[in-house]
């Protein structure tokens, strides 16, 4: 072991020997050397190019294109107004214009109440309620009755009571739509229909030549228990209102008595009356006009039916032409439901109705007349102004005071 340390340590030091020889031959010399390295920059230089590029022209064609575009539609629901209320206080009994009321309540929607009487009473009862009244209209069976309550009614407007109408040379014009003889001279209510005062007479005992030209005749004995009359009716008092008007109040209460003391027979309202003439309880009666074609149309009664009617041909009282008529309450509380009640019950609509069902005149231009009644200018009529006749209440008492009416 010896041995080898001795080996090893001659072997290195043999080493270091040979460099320290080689270090004293040879001199190291540094020398600096300037090596020049090129490098390549590249610098970025902002620079303006104008580039040429070929430009295409484009051509502009119009071609026709259906677009079918969805679109939502948000559709707005008006809920209809309520078209309200009208209460209508009527002289005229509803069979005779419920019928047409109905129409106007259907066609209109306006909720209508009616209440039902004879006009006079009705007349009295609108005095009585005065501006607490709930009626909107006064529809009366007569001008008498109507024109008793005029300070209570409303001027008319005029567009409900005008038409336009179209001449020959195509100009339009504005006329009234009732004839100015129909209605109240300040507007205040208008005629409805014409109703024509007749007498109705037996046909089997009397003919009628047999009968007086005017109401001043019948005061003859020979009528003696032939007549029959109905004093409360409201047409009546206005016949006799017309007669105080024509004749003076003492001629007229001459009359009431001369026909009370012919023994006259009394019917509360004309429909009686023609019945009691076709059965012969009374040679005459005095009534309207219409009432009798609710029997001579019938077919079971027909021709058979032994009662027609007679306008005194020396005209007078007698053969006067009434309006059934309208008129608006100042203290109504639906004026413009009123308003279009009156515009319906003098339209073509309404006319047709009354001259076809109750066979009434119709007062609006172009409305035919039923072909049974007396055409209207064949009437002898009295240059009375139904604007006259308003002392319903007057007649009423002068026929209290002979003892007739009650």
């Amino acid at each position: 072991m010896e041995i080898f340390k001795s080996l090893f340590r001659l072997a290195l030091l043999g080493s270091l020997l040979a460099v320290l020889a080689c270090s004293a031959e040879a001199e190291e010399v540094i020398v600096e050397k300037e090596v020049i390295k090129e490098v390549e920059v590249v610098k970025e230089v902002e620079k303006e190019v104008i580039k040429e590029v070929p430009v295409e022209k484009i051509v502009e064609k119009e071609v026709e294109k259906e677009v079918i575009k969805e679109v939502e539609v948000i559709k707005e629901v008006e809920v209809a107004k309520d078209p309200g209320n009208l209460v209508i206080y009527s002289g005229r009994k509803e069979s005779l214009v419920g019928p047409i009321i109905e129409q106007f309540e259907d066609s209109t929607g306006i909720n209508v109440e009616i209440k039902y009487g004879s006009s006079a009473p009705m007349a009295a009862l609108l005095m009585e309620e005065g501006d607490k009244t709930p009626a909107d209209i006064f529809y009366a069976q007569d001008p008498g009755a109507i024109g008793s309550v005029e300070n209570m009614l409303q001027p008319i407007s005029q567009a409900v009571l005008m038409d336009e109408v179209t001449a020959e040379d195509g100009k339009k014009s504005m006329v009234d739509v009732v004839p100015a003889w129909a209605k109240s001279p300040q507007g205040l209510w208008t005629g409805i229909t014409g109703r024509a005062r007749v007498v109705v007479y037996n046909t089997a005992t009397v003919s009628e030549s047999d009968l007086p030209a005017t109401m001043q005749g019948f005061c003859d004995s020979k009528w003696n228990g032939r007549i029959g009359w109905a004093p409360s009716n409201s047409s009546f008092q206005t016949m006799i209102t017309a007669m105080r008007a024509e004749w003076g109040e003492a001629a007229t209460k001459a009359w009431i008595e001369c026909i009370r003391d012919n023994g006259a027979k009394v019917y509360p309202k004309n429909t009686p009356q023609v019945e009691a003439a076709d059965k012969g309880e009374i040679d005459v009666g005095f009534v309207n006009h219409y009432y009798l074609y609710k029997f001579t149309l019938d077919k079971a009664a027909g021709d058979a039916f032994k009662a027609r009617n007679y306008h005194p041909t020396g005209g007078g009282p007698g053969s006067m032409v009434m309006v059934s008529a309208a008129g608006i309450l100042k203290s109504s509380a639906n004026t413009e439901n009123a308003e279009k009640f009156i515009e319906f019950m003098t339209s073509k609509v309404a006319q047709n109705y009354f001259a076809n069902s109750t066979r009434e005149y119709p007062l609006v231009s172009g409305v035919k007349k039923h072909p049974m009644i007396t055409p209207f200018d064949d009437i002898n009529k009295p240059a009375i102004s139904l604007a006259s006749l308003s002392d319903i209440e007057g007649s009423a008492q002068m026929l209290k005071d002979a003892g007739v009416l009650e």
